[in-house]
């Protein structure tokens, strides 16, 4: 994306972690941002200090507000020149529990993956109105290799990143480009309520920027930090190696 020609950015997910840094960082830049969340939360004072930043609401999981969020969009601009699809939520799996939780997995697909579909479906007619239209996704490194617990989290992701390929070949006809980023471990609101180690995190004002980086590039995937995706290799080719490391032991019968 080019710094020199202000455009119009609708980031969704936009009220905290990498969202919110992606907000702050193409605002300082002097793009036109339009941010949308289920509710305001941090960007209440950026919306007070800059001119810039509008805010419309959007639960992305409920497809019964597709049209007004696309009617919001409309009384904002004409046209989507970058969207980028970040609103996401995790749970874990406890398979071991007296109860487990099965609908849980419905409740992350549907922000995680049903939720970039209706994003998808509420900004595609505004992208094709733009001169160089660019369609991102936050997908996840956890595609790369299998985490315990991760079930919901790791199969939404996944889902997310193969309608993003496949989307961007429909979309190539109309010069839309697509572009999904694998983050790892960011320090955010949900990955704050993680008890496990999360090797080599980053804030998500480093996140913002390497992703800024990869949109400018219109890279069609781009994952980081690279020694994530190193340790993910080993573990998606030496996959009885990883579940040894990650598995808990079996316990003992008698």
């Amino acid at each position: 994306m080019a710094h020199t020609t202000a455009q119009v950015i609708w980031i969704t997910g936009a009220s905290s972690g990498i969202g919110l840094a992606l907000t702050k960082n193409y605002l300082a830049q002097g793009h036109k941002v339009i941010a949308s969340a289920r509710h305001q939360g941090e960007l209440a004072p950026l919306l007070q200090a800059h001119e810039q930043l509008s805010f419309v609401e959007f639960d992305v999981s409920n497809q019964e507000q597709i049209a007004s969020v696309r009617a919001s969009l409309q009384t904002l601009t004409d046209h989507l020149d970058c969207v980028i699809l970040n609103a996401g939520t995790c749970e874990y799996f406890e398979v071991a529990s007296q109860q487990p939780d099965w609908q849980m997995m419905e409740r992350v697909m549907a922000v995680n993956f049903i939720g970039m579909i209706n994003s998808v479906q509420v900004s595609l007619p505004l992208l094709k109105k733009a001169t160089a239209p660019h369609l991102v996704g936050i997908s996840s490194q956890s595609v790369q290799a299998a985490f315990p617990q991760a079930q919901a989290y790791g199969a939404s992701k996944a889902a997310m990143r193969y309608f993003l390929s496949s989307l961007r070949i429909d979309l190539k006809p109309f010069n839309i480009d697509v572009t999904c980023i694998l983050p790892g471990f960011v320090d955010t609101p949900l990955t704050q309520k993680n008890t496990f180690p999360m090797p080599f995190i980053e804030s998500s004002e480093k996140a913002a920027l390497r992703i800024v980086r990869g949109i400018r590039h219109r890279k069609y995937e781009y994952a980081f930090p690279k020694r994530l995706s190193v340790l993910l290799w080993c573990g998606r080719h030496f996959p009885k190696l990883w579940l040894r490391l990650l598995s808990p032991q079996v316990k003992p019968t008698h």
